[in-house]
């Protein structure tokens, strides 16, 4: 059996997911300071203290009382991580360090496969259990229409909860990330609908565009993305982040995929009373002859 030392370590949760899950925990001004820093996230939080008090409507003193709590030194210190954070989330598969940077000792698959399951745990660890509930109770109210959508390698995704979403209940359906393929569609969003978006860094600004114009409408916005938040945060009632660094230039997106198939597996379990008939009559449909 191996060590705990031969795992490979896993980056630990982006400074906006431990702001959502200590949500509570704050007071009244800390929770103005913190919307604040996760609607505009990691910008906003590189202005002054002055303009930052100002956006937030609370004062200066206020503000390094809740740089302090979140446990930096001081408000450069704080800057320092954002800046960080910032070029973490702007990284190209050529930034990242090549293949032949990498240890040689362990084989491919299996460090390959560590890092992944590390990820995991770690997406499970960092999502509030009541934002996951909170999900699953709104993608199983069949009173409002889905929609799902997606970026250039995240849009298979979200392809994929669609086709298992669609045979559970009624009204779901994809819609294309392009703007040309998705104005058109706006004229039907409403108040009712859900969106649920995927989008990974390097973030699409058509797949952003999309969510806000939605959440304009009047719908709500679910985002699954990572731990540095897709801009689509802004306008979004749910985020579910997952962990996506891996030892190769592309991420990884089990994560992903894991809330994903759990957000199915739950949401059939909620609807199975009407499920079971929908799952009973596809079965049926695919054993006719041609």
């Amino acid at each position: 059996m191996k060590s705990d030392s031969a795992v490979p370590p896993i980056d630990p949760p982006s400074l906006a997911e431990r702001i959502r899950l200590e949500m509570d925990s704050f007071t009244p001004t800390e929770k103005r300071a913190a919307h604040m820093l996760l609607s505009h996230y990691p910008f906003a939080g590189l202005d002054t203290v002055a303009e930052f008090a100002s956006r937030a409507g609370i004062s200066a003193p206020s503000v390094l009382r809740f740089v302090t709590r979140l446990g930096f030194g001081g408000f450069p210190e704080f800057q320092r991580h954002l800046r960080e954070e910032l070029e973490a989330q702007l990284l190209s598969p050529l930034a990242k360090s090549s293949p032949s940077d990498r240890s040689h000792g362990a084989p491919a698959l299996a460090s390959f496969a560590e890092s992944v399951i590390g990820n995991l745990r770690a997406t499970v660890e960092n999502i509030a259990p009541a934002e996951f509930e909170a999900v699953v109770e709104l993608l199983s109210d069949q009173r409002r229409p889905v929609h799902f959508t997606g970026g250039r390698f995240t849009g298979a995704l979200a392809r994929y909860a669609e086709s298992h979403l669609r045979i559970v209940r009624s009204h779901v359906d994809y819609i294309e990330g392009q703007p040309a393929l998705w104005r058109d569609r706006m004229i039907e969003i409403g108040r009712k609908d859900v969106i649920v978006a995927f989008d990974i860094r390097r973030y699409q600004e058509d797949v952003t565009a999309l969510c806000e114009t939605a959440a304009r409408q009047g719908a709500t916005v679910v985002l699954l993305t990572d731990p540095w938040l897709s801009p689509i945060a802004r306008v979004a009632r749910h985020v579910l982040p997952a962990h996506i660094v891996a030892p190769s230039n592309w991420d990884s997106s089990a994560g992903l995929l894991l809330i994903t198939e759990a957000l199915v597996a739950a949401v059939t379990k909620r609807l199975w009373e009407t499920a079971k008939p929908r799952m009973e009559a596809v079965e049926r449909l695919r054993n006719e002859k041609p």
